[in-house]
C-alpha cells in the first residue's frame, strides 16, 4: 500500500504540519510551567521562550542562557519549543541567535523574528541564523516564523513568505495598530474591531494569503482576555472560519485547549478522510466513488491534510486509518 505522502505529493513541498497553538512564556518559572502543561495534556501546542518581551534589560545574555539550559533540561519531553529574539533594532537580536543556535540549535522547533519593517532586515537575520547554525555544526534547517506587525512588512509580505527556511508568518495586532499613530482605534485590539475594521481586515487577509500561496502557515494574534475562555474559542473561530488563519498565538494557559478546540477539524470530516483515504489507498489512488459523489487526488490531498491535523488535535481517529497512515 503506498502512503499518501509518496502518492501524492511527490517532489513538493510539504505544507508545514505543527500544532494550532502557540503558547508565549517570558520568565524561567512560565516556561517551566508551559513545559509541565505539555506534558500534561500532550503535544498539541507549541511553546515560545521569548527573549523580545521576557528578558530584562541588561540581562540579555543571561535570559537566552537559561532558556537553552531549560530546553536542554529534561523538563523538555516533547521538544517542542521554540524562541523569540529582539527585533533588527536591538543590539542583542545577534547575541540571541549565537546563544539559542550554539546551545540548542539541534532541539529549538524554530526561532521567531519580530517587527520586520521590510524584506531585506529579514533576509539579513535569516541569513545571520543560517550562518550560525553551519558554525555550529548544525545540519538541519531551523525554522523560521516572522511577525508581520509593520507597515514596511506588510508591503512586502509576499516576498518575505517566499525567505529560505520560514515556517510561519505571524500576525502582530498590537504593534500594528499603534503603527497608525490613532487612525485605528484601541477598541480595535479586541473583538469584534479587530476583525471588521477595515485596516485590519484588510492586513490579516494579505498576510494569510501570501502565507499559504508560499507554503507557509499563517498564525493569528493573542487575545487580550485572560480569563474568559470564550471570547478565545470566538476568536479562534473567526479567525479560522473568516480569514484562513491555521495557528494562534496563547499568553495564558488556560487559551491554550480553546484555541486547539477551535482549530481542530469536524469530527465528521475527519471520519470521511479516513473512509475515503483507505478506499483511495486500496483504489491505488485512482478515482472513487464515496456517498455517492467522486473523489480523486485533489480531494486526496485535501483529506490527507484534515487527517494529519485531526492527528495534531487528538481528534479521534479509527483504528484502521491510524494503522494505515500513522503506524
Amino acid at each position: 500500500m503506498v502512503h499518501p505522502n509518496d502518492a501524492l505529493f511527490g517532489g513538493e513541498k510539504p505544507f508545514p504540519l505543527i500544532p494550532a497553538c502557540e503558547h508565549f512564556a517570558g520568565s524561567e518559572k512560565l516556561i517551566l510551567k508551559a513545559l509541565a502543561l505539555q506534558t500534561s495534556i500532550g503535544a498539541v501546542f507549541d511553546i515560545t521562550c521569548d527573549c523580545e518581551d521576557g528578558a530584562a534589560s541588561g540581562q540579555e545574555r543571561e535570559h537566552a542562557e537559561m532558556i537553552v539550559r531549560v530546553l536542554n533540561s529534561a523538563a523538555n519531553v516533547h521538544k517542542m519549543a521554540g524562541a523569540r529574539i529582539h527585533d533588527y533594532t536591538h543590539p542583542a537580536w545577534k547575541l540571541d541567535i549565537d546563544i539559542l543556535v550554539a546551545g540548542a540549535g539541534n532541539l529549538l522547533s524554530y526561532i521567531t523574528i519580530p517587527k520586520c519593517t521590510s524584506l531585506a532586515q529579514a533576509q539579513e537575520m535569516i541569513a545571520y541564523i543560517q550562518k550560525t547554525a553551519t558554525f555550529n555544526g548544525i545540519t538541519r534547517v531551523i525554522p523560521v516564523h516572522i511577525l508581520i506587525e509593520t507597515h514596511g512588512a506588510l508591503r512586502q509580505v509576499h516576498e518575505i513568505a517566499a525567505l529560505p527556511w520560514l515556517q510561519v508568518l505571524d500576525f502582530g495586532l498590537m504593534d500594528f495598530v499603534s503603527a497608525h499613530h490613532g487612525a485605528i482605534p484601541a477598541s480595535a485590539m479586541r473583538s469584534p474591531g479587530q476583525f471588521e475594521h477595515r485596516l485590519l481586515a484588510r492586513a490579516k487577509a494579505e498576510v494569510v494569503a501570501a502565507a499559504l500561496a508560499n507554503g507557509v502557515v499563517p498564525a493569528h494574534n493573542v487575545t487580550l482576555d485572560l480569563k474568559n475562555v470564550e471570547t478565545t474559542l470566538s476568536d479562534a473561530t473567526r479567525a479560522r472560519n473568516e480569514f484562513g488563519f491555521m495557528r494562534m498565538w496563547s499568553i495564558y494557559p488556560t487559551q491554550i485547549q480553546a484555541i486547539v478546540d477551535a482549530m481542530k477539524p469536524n469530527f465528521d470530516e475527519v471520519a470521511d478522510a479516513a473512509n475515503i483515504l483507505i478506499a483511495a489507498q486500496k483504489a491505488d489512488w485512482g478515482p472513487i466513488q464515496y456517498d455517492g459523489e467522486l473523489h480523486d487526488r485533489a480531494t486526496y490531498r485535501y483529506f490527507w491534510e484534515v487527517l494529519q491535523k485531526a492527528k495534531l488535535t487528538n481528534v479521534s481517529i479509527s483504528d484502521e486509518s491510524n494503522k494505515a497512515f500513522f503506524s
